[in-house]
């Protein structure tokens, strides 16, 4: 899928355009959320966006249709807000502590993240996994440059990405989503820190 943003019928969109379907999604979003995917429905979407079902059709082609445009823009704004926070670091460590932390500022301000992505492994498991496999693909390149550079132990990075993602997302489910916490306590990002740094390892000493 492209991250190009279109219409239904793949043209590009107008400022307007874009602004609208931006609503659509927004309303999706909360919709999907709060109801689930078989409970929620179009008018309910579109009531939620103030916009006509007619308008809907104008972006998308289904109920379907929407919710995988939404996994794919949670996707692209979750992966861009971790890689903005993680650019601020100097080291690899540094860069995953403040990589997970801006995963954790955006799991707050969108808890929905979580439903839909496990609504995703039912209503449709091509888009779980193109979440995934999204989120996975620089991250593997980050690792296996740190370890080339000497900077991270050596090891499979494929497999490091994965378990750093499964400590994030759980982590934030227990302390953030469950709790309805607008941030991860402070002891426990630093804990985390440590765990990271440990996983992490070096070439000069034991990981």
């Amino acid at each position: 899928m492209s991250d190009t943003v279109t219409n239904a019928d793949g043209r590009p969109l107008s400022k307007r355009g874009e602004r609208t379907r931006r609503r659509l999604l927004e309303a999706a979003e909360a919709v999907f959320a709060e109801l689930g995917y078989h409970d929620a429905s179009i008018v309910k979407i579109t009531e939620a966006a103030g916009v006509g079902q007619g308008t809907f059709y104008l972006y998308f082609a289904s109920k379907k249709d929407v919710f995988d445009e939404l996994v794919v823009d949670l996707n692209h704004r979750v992966r861009q807000a971790m890689t903005e926070a993680a650019s601020q670091g100097t080291t690899r460590a540094e860069m995953e502590r403040l990589g997970f932390a801006g995963y954790f500022r955006f799991v707050a301000e969108h808890p929905a993240l979580y439903r839909i992505i496990r609504q995703a492994e039912f209503v449709s498991p091509e888009m779980l996994h193109l979440h995934y496999e999204r989120l996975t693909s620089g991250y593997v390149a980050g690792l296996r440059q740190a370890m080339e550079a000497g900077e991270i132990a050596d090891g499979d990075p494929e497999l490091l990405a994965w378990a750093l993602m499964g400590i994030g997302e759980l982590v934030g489910m227990r302390w953030i989503l469950w709790n309805g916490r607008t941030e991860l306590p402070a002891d426990v990002l630093e804990e985390l820190g440590r765990i990271i740094t440990r996983a992490l390892g070096s070439r000069t000493g034991s990981p």
